[in-house]
């Protein structure tokens, strides 16, 4: 009997590619509430599976949960609803907190209250949650930065401090080495989405994988949001024609991962789901670089100005982010195969389409 698949979030970006790279080996559920600053016509997005069934629902409502996992008793639920935007979730913190975790819990209630107990869970979770992150100092110990104020990134004083004052160099983020320490709402509400979870799977024996996902990126993000991420920020700038603003002395590193892999990664979290409590592992590219580094590389391809170095800041951001995958690949077999080059290739043409 062919297994059923619920996707929450799953008219978005990775939920839509998920539900393409799933459909023909599951039936396949998704429920979205086509929020506008996502999907600015209140459509579905058409290459959206067609043999999927499709809910349109909120995640705050118990009442759509109720009615989903009651009718459709889902085998796997891959837990991708959520509200994204670094900077916006320290203005809209009520909003964040009732979609991420409030709706993580009434996700759990419906299951309870109908006595469905599926076979595994995914969530999926973000490299926001570690913060600044740990740091290795110049004498070679570790510490963990301590998070950048307005008055600090006011004086351009970019590099996070340790407890002592000390700079160093970021380490790769490793669930099982380096601990959480959000700075923005946002983080902070996917970290409460993950304690949630993994302390109703483990008293309830459902098996839950966790994915700290890097910098997604690729063809199919929504264009017309401001929060999407930014290597579309910086794709909609050079398609303009304009010069792409670099943030922070351009010095700020990412690891951008591509949605191919990351929805390869979750199915590869399916197929090799753990048969007893939970897994958290960290997807990334394999490698990381300054944002003035990607933006050039950006603006090369797109044949457009140099980026231009800026002193601006979005506060709750982080300085440094990048992901250790080998755990990842000793888990499931996670192995990022779309280059960097390949990637902003495919999201400056989509982004030139505007489809």
């Amino acid at each position: 009997m062919t297994k059923t698949v619920l996707i929450s979030g799953g008219a978005g970006f990775i939920g839509t590619k998920l539900a393409n790279l799933l459909s023909g080996d599951y039936a396949i559920v998704l429920l979205d509430n086509l929020h506008p600053q996502v999907h600015a016509t209140g459509d579905w997005p058409t290459d959206s599976p067609a043999d999927a069934t499709r809910v349109v629902g909120d995640v705050t409502d118990g009442a759509v949960w109720a009615e989903v996992i009651t009718e459709h008793r889902p085998e796997i639920i891959v837990h991708l609803a959520a509200e994204t935007g670094t900077g916006q979730s320290l203005t809209q913190s009520n909003r964040h907190a009732s979609v991420n975790v409030s709706g993580t819990a009434q996700m759990l209630d419906a299951m309870s209250n109908s006595g469905h107990r599926p076979e595994a869970i995914l969530l999926a979770s973000s490299r926001a949650v570690y913060g600044e992150g740990q740091w290795l100092s110049p004498n070679g110990e570790t510490y963990y930065a301590r998070a950048r104020g307005e008055a600090q990134l006011l004086r351009e004083e970019w590099e996070p401090f340790g407890p002592d004052g000390e700079q160093g160099t970021a380490v790769p983020h490793n669930a099982a080495t380096v601990e959480p320490r959000p700075t923005n709402v946002y983080a902070a509400t996917k970290l409460a989405q993950e304690n949630i979870l993994s302390s109703w799977c483990t008293a309830m024996d459902v098996p839950l994988t966790i994915l700290r996902l890097q910098n997604v990126y690729g063809a199919g993000q929504a264009l017309e949001n401001s929060y999407t991420g930014v290597l579309t920020f910086f794709a909609t700038q050079a398609i303009a024609g304009k010069p792409i603003d670099v943030y922070e002395g351009g010095g700020i590193i990412r690891d951008f991962v591509h949605v191919d892999d990351v929805v390869r990664a979750f199915k590869a979290s399916i197929e090799h789901a753990p048969e007893t409590g939970f897994r958290l592992l960290d997807i990334g590219s394999g490698s990381h670089g300054t944002l003035l580094d990607y933006a050039t590389e950006l603006s090369v391809v797109a044949g457009n100005p140099a980026p231009v170095i800026t002193a601006k800041f979005r506060l709750g951001d982080v300085r440094a982010a990048s992901a250790d995958i080998e755990p990842a690949r000793a888990e499931i077999g996670y192995e990022p195969r779309v280059s960097f080059a390949t990637g902003v290739s495919g999201l400056l043409a989509w982004a030139r389409d505007g489809s």
